[in-house]
Formats: structure tokens, sequence, C-alpha cells
């Protein structure tokens, strides 16, 4: 059975169980114990989301000892990016505005704080030359 990458992704136990392997390995049990905390679901039904997460490649997963221990496989990531290409258009041009007008806004209240700044020692300084 082939699943379409974003088919995978759409499932959101599957999206955080990708989520906690963005650092590195983890064990089977511990992304178990995490997931059935989070979600509620059974021990069994996180197996059946990491047996799609490995047979569409998403992940792999090597033995160590007794323990199974699971990482990312980034390479169906590309296969979801270059779908989203074709939309980027739609959304791109938003987003650099977006951060176009955050940068903006950082510079006005960091020119806010340098002139308050200003004004703070000037005021002091005003103080100082009225005791004297």
């Amino acid at each position: 059975m082939s699943m379409h990458a974003l088919d995978v992704l759409g499932d959101p136990v599957r999206r955080r169980i990708l989520e906690l392997l963005i650092d590195g390995e983890e064990s089977a049990g511990e992304l178990g114990r995490v997931i059935q905390a989070e979600f509620g679901i059974s021990q069994p039904a996180v197996s059946q989301h990491l047996r799609v997460l490995r047979d569409s490649g998403f992940t792999t997963v090597r033995p160590d000892g007794a323990r199974r221990l699971y990482s990312v496989d980034a390479t169906p990531l590309a296969e979801a990016d270059a779908w989203f290409d074709a939309f980027r258009r739609f959304w791109q041009p938003k987003l650099d505005a977006l951060g176009t007008e955050l940068a903006r806004e950082r510079l006005a209240q960091r020119k806010a704080a340098a002139a308050a700044s200003t004004g703070e020692l000037s005021q002091e300084k005003a103080n100082d030359e009225g005791d004297d």
C-alpha cells in the first residue's frame, strides 16, 4: 500500500510523532508514552501510526537491544514540499509583506527606546545642573 505524503501528514498523531523525532532518535516506548498521554489512544494504535510512518518512509527504525529507535527520514517530506510549490504563490507575498511590517515595527520600537533613553539622560543632566 502506497500513501501520498499528504495522506500520511494529514493525521495529527503522525505529525506529532514526527515533531517528537525532530531532535533525534527516540524509542518506540517513549513515543508511545507521550502519544498515549497527549491523544488518549492505546499502545497498539500508536504502533499502527509508527508502522504507517515507517512503511511510507517518513521514519527509519533500528534495533538497539530490546528497544526500537525511530528517527525521521526527510526524503518523503520533499514530496509534500514539491506539492506545495504550486501553492506558494498564494501565501508567499503575504508572508513577505508580514515580514516587512514586523521589521518596521521592530525598528520603530528601537527608535522609541533610544529616544526615551536619550530623553531620560537629558532629564538627569538637567536635574544634576539644577542641583548645583
